[in-house]
């Protein structure tokens, strides 16, 4: 066997979004095989030290998983359905978005279940915080779901597949429920689509940061960059963290209010403008639930399964995205 063929093979589904370019920038610096898959071309990193293959795949089409996934050591599964303007705001009715969130685990699961490889794959699997729904608050794992959206829904059962999966000996399978994410700027600005981007965006433009009530709902919010940390300590220590679902977050609680007072902070400095004002307002038409119940995490489990810890301050990750953002922007008023 070749040494490049006697590397571990690692399978990123997804890898063309905000989480899967964050997970691969940090893989590469190993001296792995990357499968990289994604419905955009995923490009592969700049100075990588194993084999790259790119792959622009629909994998909804028939064996487009099993061929995605053959031969695979370990598979991340980071595909999500995005709907609305491109969130996960998603129609209980929406075929595709069960398709997507749910069916292509299932057809993870059979494409291994036929390929019967000798050692079961690692399967890691992005999970969100508001699986628990009504159980909202300051979660630790323990308590009860009681999901409340179809994506939360959609999430909870792809999850429960792997378990199942896992206990049947098929693979190696284990969710990490994720806080609310942002980029620091490591990557490009664009790929994010959340509220911490999307905020930022606007207080370029001179507009006010709008906020749904009084904004005292809290959030827990982790960089994109720690919770691919998180993938991959859970990748070098599988075996205490496969069979389960684990949260990752950074345990610490901010308001929305918050939050956009220290876009709107991070932003004027950066752009040396005035900073814009925070305004309340009714929520919007497409509103959701969980939008106004607090999601706070207790990642301490995950963190002494794994040895992981986040590494980017709240502060500190929205000066950083507030600089590459306000890059961006130059260079495109340059062009």
């Amino acid at each position: 066997m070749s040494g490049e063929a006697s590397k571990q093979l690692v399978t990123v589904l997804g890898a063309s979004g905000l989480l899967g370019t964050a997970i691969t920038r940090q893989l590469a610096r190993r001296p792995v095989r990357l499968r990289l898959v994604g419905r955009r071309c995923p490009v592969a990193p700049p100075g990588h030290r194993g084999e790259v293959e790119t792959r622009a795949v629909d994998l909804t089409e028939p064996g487009a998983v099993a061929d995605a996934v053959a031969g695979a050591d370990v598979v991340v599964h980071l595909v999500a359905h995005m709907g609305g303007a491109g969130t996960w705001r998603v129609a209980a009715t929406d075929p595709t978005a069960e398709r997507v969130n749910l069916g292509l685990v299932h057809d993870l699961i059979g494409a291994v279940r036929a390929q019967r490889p000798h050692t079961p794959p690692v399967v890691l699997f992005a999970g969100s915080m508001s699986q628990a729904g009504q159980s909202a608050g300051r979660l630790d794992g323990t308590e009860p779901d009681r999901p409340l959206t179809a994506y939360d829904r959609h999430k909870l059962a792809a999850e429960q597949a792997i378990e199942e999966a896992h206990r049947e000996g098929l693979l190696r399978g284990a969710t990490l429920r994720l806080a609310t994410l942002y980029s620091q700027g490591s990557d490009a600005s664009a790929l994010d689509r959340g509220v911490v981007a999307s905020m930022t965006r606007r207080a370029f433009a001179g507009q006010p940061l709008t906020m749904w009530h009084d904004g005292s709902v809290t959030r827990d919010l982790l960089c994109v960059d720690d919770a691919a940390a998180a993938f991959l300590a859970a990748m070098d220590r599988p075996e205490p963290v496969v069979g389960r679902h684990w949260l990752v977050g950074t345990g610490e609680a901010t308001s929305v209010a918050e939050l956009f007072r220290a876009i709107a902070a991070a932003v004027a400095r950066q752009s040396g403008r005035d900073q814009v004002p925070v305004v309340s307002v009714p929520p919007a038409e497409h509103s959701m639930p969980t939008d106004l119940l607090d999601f706070v995490l207790d990642p301490s489990a995950f963190q002494r399964a794994t040895g992981w810890r986040p590494a980017v301050a709240l502060p500190d990750g929205l000066r950083g995205m507030a600089a590459a953002v306000g890059r961006e922007l130059a260079a495109a008023d340059a062009a």
